[in-house]
């Protein structure tokens, strides 16, 4: 991805309207900002009567009352810096929460080539890392720019009140500050969008390793990935290198700037026409006043290194939050469906790439069992992922009860369809709850019938045997990707959330791939029962469990190359006759 051609300033525009909901906390942390930089000034414009009046003067009720002022001093600067920072906190934390909040609902809307094409580790880096980036951006410079503006006011304010001409010397480094700001910032921008970058790198390797490890142990890889993990560690060093070295050299420009002014207004208040307008306590109150805006000019010049690593940030996000996503909510609603599916000369093709699908016509009537067989990368899972708009078909129509699926709301389609992949994805939560996910209608009911409900379809995919042997039966929190299961396990939760769903079509993809012999027995039979009133698409891969069906496609290239029953195809002596004989010997399975 390129550097974004858009301006800062109309990203930080936008990101500062995330405090706009809270403007109230906002407008106290600035009253209270303004009551520490008035205490934080008084407190340098109070040397003067300290040593003038106090110590050289001798005034002893000046003395007496120095105590007081300089107590009630802290005091305000203490209670405005607690109040400041606390609601600026509370802001800051409330944009990063509505922002991810944004993000993550973006992301359960996006088109599912999105997550083709994009890396989950560069994915959770934005959730986490860049969202992060972009509060800093806000709250964290919104608070050094209002707060040290302040103290400068303040300080500036103190320097004037003890000499004019000094205080407008001083003032001439300000535009060579401002110059030095300008140059660097372009920079500070980049580097700050290639250190997300590497940490989405950092993020990516890291959950493979984690979700591989035992093929990693299991090839001896650690080596390998050690040195995938070095190369992309050492590239986030690089750039924060980069940035640290761009930030300290700004700094230590203006530094040098402030320390020749200050030399030179040493030099000017010791000359002898000074020494007569000046006394010791003013000079002592300017120089003061002067020494503590440094730390402010500081934190001011570097504070464009927050704003331009939150716009890089920024920038990546709204790209993501403007990009596409699913048209959840266009086309018509569907009440009863009985499920008659109608391809006719469907084409698809990622991205404008080669066409996976060629001209894909057929008819699966309900009630019906449609299988769908050929080698590995014919076209199988890319051709029923077109029915749930999981992908959008290139060319063709695809008709469910002769109704056009693009001009049916996408998500009245997909609650007609239930879906039994093989990759099986269980979720950090209880057996019970991860079968009624299919029914949001149903999750968080704890009433007896639903409990009927999820034991009848675990039950029905023979589930209920190893649920039963659990420590909390149905109540077994299953951990993350249910990984206290073994394959087969999860695969038979997945079929009893589809039997829970009660939809009019159902899609098989390789449902029973990861079940021992006896096992696909009992749940073949079982799918058998819950086929019979439904339109069923099966992907298999052993030919065994699709001997039954209405109508077999046999795809190659993406082409239908061959249709027609189970008989009917052994007896044509084509390319599904080559599969059945690669998997049986006389009648029996390899």
């Amino acid at each position: 991805m390129g550097e974004s051609s858009r301006g800062t300033w109309p990203i930080y525009r936008r990101l500062l309207g995330y405090t706009r909901s809270y403007l109230p906390l906002l407008g106290v942390a600035v009253v209270a900002m303004a009551l520490d930089a008035l205490c934080t000034g008084g407190f340098a414009a109070l040397t003067r009567p300290l040593l003038d009046e106090a110590l050289l003067g001798r005034d002893f009720e000046m003395i007496a009352r120095m105590p007081i002022w300089i107590v009630a001093i802290f005091l305000g600067r203490g209670l405005g810096s607690f109040v400041a920072d606390y609601c600026m906190a509370a802001t800051g934390r409330s944009v990063i929460r509505d922002l991810r909040q944004q993000v993550f609902e973006k992301y359960l809307t996006l088109p599912t080539s999105y997550f083709d094409q994009t890396s989950h580790g560069q994915m959770i880096s934005r959730l986490t890392f860049n969202v992060e980036q972009v509060a800093e951006a806000t709250t964290s410079a919104i608070t050094i720019v209002v707060r040290d503006t302040l103290y400068v006011i303040a300080f500036l304010l103190v320097m004037l009140s003890q000499s004019v001409k000094l205080t407008l010397f001083t003032l001439v480094i300000a535009p060579l500050i401002a110059g030095v700001i300008a140059v660097v910032s372009r920079r500070f921008r980049r580097l700050s969008k290639n250190i997300q970058d590497t940490m989405g790198d950092v993020t990516q390797r890291t959950s493979e390793v984690v979700s591989g490890h035992k093929v990693v142990k299991m090839y001896s890889g650690q080596q390998v990935e050690a040195e995938r993990f070095s190369r992309v560690n050492a590239n986030n060093r690089r750039q924060h290198l980069k940035l640290v070295a761009t930030k300290s050299g700004s700094t230590s420009i203006v530094q040098l700037l402030a320390g020749f002014t200050l030399a030179v207004i040493v030099y000017l208040a010791t000359r002898e026409s000074m020494l007569d307008d000046i006394t010791p306590g003013a000079f002592t109150a300017f120089m003061t006043a002067m020494l503590a805006i440094l730390p402010s000019l500081k934190k001011l010049t570097n504070v464009h290194v927050l704003i331009q690593r939150g716009v890089a940030a920024a920038d990546t996000l709204f790209e993501l939050l403007d990009g596409p996503q699913e048209a959840l909510g266009e086309g018509q609603a569907l009440d009863q469906v009985t499920g008659r599916i109608a391809f006719s000369d469907v084409s698809l093709n990622y991205n404008g790439g080669e066409s996976v699908l060629k001209g894909i016509s057929f008819e699966a009537e309900p009630g019906t069992v449609t299988a769908l067989v050929g080698r590995s990368g014919s076209g199988k899972t890319s051709l029923v992922s077109l029915i749930p708009r999981f992908y959008e078909r290139s060319a063709g129509s695809i008709m469910l009860d002769g109704v056009d699926i693009r001009a049916i709301e996408l998500q009245s389609l997909r609650q007609k369809i239930a879906l039994v992949s093989q990759d099986i994805v269980l979720f950090d939560d209880t057996i019970a709850a991860n079968i009624a996910y299919a029914n949001p209608a149903m999750q968080g009911e704890t009433d007896e019938g639903l409990k009927r409900a999820i034991e009848a379809a675990a039950r029905q995919a023979n589930a209920m045997e190893f649920i039963e042997q659990l420590p909390d039966g149905l109540n077994t929190r299953l951990g993350e990707g249910g990984i206290q299961l073994s394959g087969g396990q999860r695969q038979r939760l997945a079929i009893a959330r589809a039997i829970l769903k009660d939809a009019p079509i159902l899609i098989l993809d390789e449902a029973t791939s990861a079940l021992d012999t006896e096992s696909e027995r009992l749940i073949q039979a079982a799918l058998e029962d819950i086929m019979r009133s439904r339109t069923t698409l099966v992907i298999a891969h052993r030919l065994s469990t699709v001997e039954n069906a209405d109508q077999v496609l046999v795809l190659d290239q993406g082409q239908i190359i061959e249709r027609g029953s189970h008989a009917t195809l052994l007896a044509q002596g084509g390319q599904y006759t080559e599969l059945h004989r690669l998997q049986f010997v006389d009648g029996q399975r390899r």
